[in-house]
């Protein structure tokens, strides 16, 4: 028996059974579904990530202090001497800020909204392409402790509605601020911003927080293959001026989003993996419905034994019958996962990214699945003695 004819059978064999055919296959399409939604939300997400560094700038780093356990607070802090030597010492950085990154409560004549307070200085709107659409931005003068506030714009539509908010005044943790400009942000990082930023000068988120520590400073260079280069001389010079050795990290925006991207992989495969379990299961109910099969075709392969069928037929029927089955789950689990991502992909507001090899690996792995859950059943049937299997009514 050739495959076509082999085939043939396994087909019509199918054919006949179609409920039961349709309910065997439940497991393998709801894995391959599974797999290939998470897989494509999850390169999708890779790829946006990458896109999202490229259109930031992969010349941005940052600066922390490392803190050993135990260690006070306030040990070898940035100063604003730190940032003025730096800016001094290593030309190849065109603009430093500290940064100070806290949450709060902004409230305004109409609402109050949480939102993500950045206690900074000037430089730090060219660091990150900040866009002012009214008024203005921060001052650069270190230090000052003037109560004013750049508000995002869709903060400010939240809580003024159609007041104009530039000049009026808001409650920061009811704390009384003047609000001197507008900014846009481009839809948030990956599409998706929930908390608004707002930009206040670093002294004023100290007195919020009740810190007086720069949590880190952030930078920019001019020419992005130097960036280590830059990086590594700052640290130099803050370990210098603080006399201390390791205390002090440099990280470029670069690098982050790479981690950011092996941790999405990771979690990506785990998920993946675990969604790979029902087609396990699957497998297993193909094996169980094959068994079923074979047991209701005793008389049927004993006939066809008796009459010079070989073993191998026998073995190669049932095999392809199997795998029929799982390519069947498998390709419609193919379609229904695609739409899956797609769905998944628009609400997470990132195209989903299904590539021609995840399709053929999900459809490989369905034949796999055939095979492997389907040897067992046609190896049975191979296995029968033809006069036994002619009693069997």
């Amino acid at each position: 028996m050739n495959f076509i004819e082999g085939l043939r059978l396994a087909l019509e064999s199918l054919w006949v059974n179609k409920m039961r055919s349709s309910l065997t296959i439940l497991g393998v399409v709801i894995g391959i579904a599974a797999v290939i939604t998470v897989v494509a939300v999850g390169q999708g997400g890779q790829a946006v990530l990458m896109a999202e560094l490229q259109k930031i700038g992969t010349n941005i780093f940052a600066i922390s202090v490392n803190w050993q356990e135990g260690e006070p607070l306030g040990e070898h802090d940035f100063t604003y001497q730190d940032i003025a030597v730096i800016k001094e010492l290593v030309p190849e950085i065109t603009y430093l800020a500290p940064t100070n990154y806290i949450s709060a409560v902004v409230r305004g004549p109409k609402d109050k909204k949480p939102a993500q307070v950045i206690g900074t200085e000037a430089d730090y709107a060219q660091i990150a392409n900040v866009k002012v659409v009214k008024g203005r931005f921060l001052s650069q003068r270190p230090g000052t402790t003037r109560a004013v506030v750049v508000l995002d714009q869709a903060l400010a539509e939240e809580i003024f509605g159609r007041l104009d908010p530039v000049g009026k005044r808001v409650t920061i943790n009811n704390r009384p601020v003047q609000v001197i400009g507008l900014t846009k942000e481009e839809g948030g990082f990956l599409g998706i911003q929930t908390i608004k930023r707002i930009y206040v000068p670093l002294s004023f988120a100290q007195d919020i927080s009740g810190q007086r520590i720069i949590q880190q400073m952030e930078g920019i260079v001019a020419n992005r293959e130097k960036i280590s280069a830059a990086m590594a001389k700052a640290v130099i010079v803050l370990e210098r001026r603080h006399n201390v050795k390791d205390r002090y990290k440099a990280i470029s925006l670069e690098e982050q989003m790479k981690i950011a991207g092996k941790i999405t992989g990771i979690i990506t495969l785990i998920i993946g993996a675990v969604a790979g379990i029902s087609l396990l299961v699957g497998g297993i109910g193909v094996m169980n419905i094959m068994l079923v099969s074979v047991t209701e075709r005793t008389r049927e392969i004993g006939i066809r034994l008796a009459l010079g069928a070989r073993r191998k037929d026998i073995l190669k029927q049932f095999l392809i019958e199997a795998i029929v089955l799982c390519l069947a789950g498998g390709l419609l689990g193919i379609i229904i996962g695609a739409g899956g991502s797609m769905l998944v992909a628009r609400l997470a507001k990132w195209p989903p990214l299904i590539s021609f090899g995840t399709v053929l690996i999900a459809f490989a792995f369905s034949a796999a699945i055939g095979i492997f859950f389907g040897l067992y059943p046609a190896g049975r049937a191979a296995k029968m003695n033809p006069i036994e299997a002619l009693r069997q009514e």
